[in-house]
């Protein structure tokens, strides 16, 4: 008995330890922070969470449908769109945008309707919620770097 527990809580041990973090960064804080590489990350995952929904799309009118890979892909987008959602609240709306910061209201506004367009990218195959993404994650990029560099 006391082996198989033991086993069991190996394997879930190496499961964890081999599983990326979700976090998009520490908030020690630790003072090291590539913006520019976090608006890449989003618009990646906005690519990601397209690819998805062209794929679940094609294998919803496939005959015979594959239920195994449309699953994956629901899966799949659900993931990227949780990981831009984890880097618009962890990341900039928890440690990188700052209440003293100029244009502080609109940069958070721009930052709730990406969690929105997240969101809707979650509860539907609407590829206009990705150029939701698109568009606002630019939007957000130009008032973040506007004028200073972070």
């Amino acid at each position: 008995m006391k082996r198989n527990l033991l086993i069991a809580l190996a394997a879930v041990t190496l499961i964890l330890a081999s599983t990326p973090a979700l976090f998009a960064h520490c908030e020690i804080p630790c003072g090291i922070y590539d913006d520019e590489a976090r608006v890449e990350m989003l618009l990646e995952h906005a690519t990601t969470i397209e690819k998805s929904m062209k794929e679940i799309k094609a294998l919803e009118n496939a005959d015979p449908g594959n239920a195994n890979q449309l699953i994956r892909w629901v899966m799949n987008k659900e993931d990227h769109a949780n990981q831009l959602q984890e880097i618009v609240t962890q990341y900039f709306m928890t440690q990188r945008i700052k209440p003293t910061d100029e244009n502080y209201e609109k940069k958070i506004s721009v930052l709730h309707q990406l969690l929105i367009a997240a969101m809707k990218c979650k509860q539907t195959t609407d590829e206009a919620n990705v150029a939701d993404l698109r568009e606002l994650t630019e939007e957000f990029h130009k008032l973040y770097f506007a004028g200073h560099s972070h």
